[in-house]
């Protein structure tokens, strides 16, 4: 396996997050990347470019979970929900953000991600709930949500989420490689062409499309 790095951000608030996430390790694996996650607020993507999330649209948000119940059907991925959602899940991303290790990052977000969205969920929206979940998998739950009032575990997490929003991060999940972002959980197929140097947008004809230019603009 190279150095080289697939970028996963997340918000564990996000269906679309948990099942993109049990496809990305495989998917590394076949490709030789190492998987980086990077948690991430949705909500304060929400507010910096000044959108809605699903669950704050009250038909877009039964929609979302019944695409997801199909999607994880589909793919044989454990679903089921959490105990309410929305949820505030700043401190189980703070709890990701305060391991440098990345395969032990990894081993946290899957137990997480499992506590919030799996058949046998039991949900992250309290410290304890988070605690119970890391503690039943070995990882030191209590030391690791307590590192997470640390001011410099905030800033931390703080600057995670600015460098997302630097890097025009605006949903999730995203995943990037060499700074190209594919938003969503059915953008492996893409990941996969510009591996494979096929990605159709780096043809010359499409050189432009960034810089289409807008002809109306909706009133907000």
């Amino acid at each position: 396996m190279s150095d080289r790095r697939l970028c996963f951000r997340f918000d564990f608030i996000s269906p679309y997050s948990y099942l993109a996430w049990k496809e990305a390790p495989a998917f590394c694996e076949a490709q030789g990347l190492v998987l980086e996650a990077k948690p991430v607020l949705f909500a304060a993507l929400l507010n910096h470019w000044g959108q809605l999330g699903p669950a704050e649209i009250e038909p877009k948000r039964r929609y979302t979970f019944k695409h997801c119940v199909r999607r994880a059907a589909r793919a044989g991925v454990s679903f089921g929900l959490p105990p309410a959602h929305p949820f505030n899940p700043l401190t189980a991303l703070r709890v990701v953000a305060g391991e440098a290790d990345l395969e032990q990052r990894a081993r946290v977000v899957d137990v997480l991600f499992d506590a919030t969205w799996s058949a046998e969920a039991t949900g992250i929206e309290t410290p304890e709930k988070i605690v119970a979940a890391l503690d039943a998998a070995g990882l030191e739950g209590e030391a690791r949500v307590a590192a997470t009032q640390a001011p410099e575990a905030k800033a931390a997490f703080r600057a995670e989420n600015e460098a997302a929003i630097a890097a025009g991060v605006f949903g999730v999940p995203t995943l990037s490689i060499d700074d190209e972002l594919y938003w969503g959980s059915d953008v492996f197929e893409d990941l996969a062409d510009r591996l494979a140097g096929k990605d159709p947008t780096t043809e010359a004809r499409w050189a432009g499309i960034v810089d289409l230019p807008s002809a109306a603009q909706r009133r907000r």
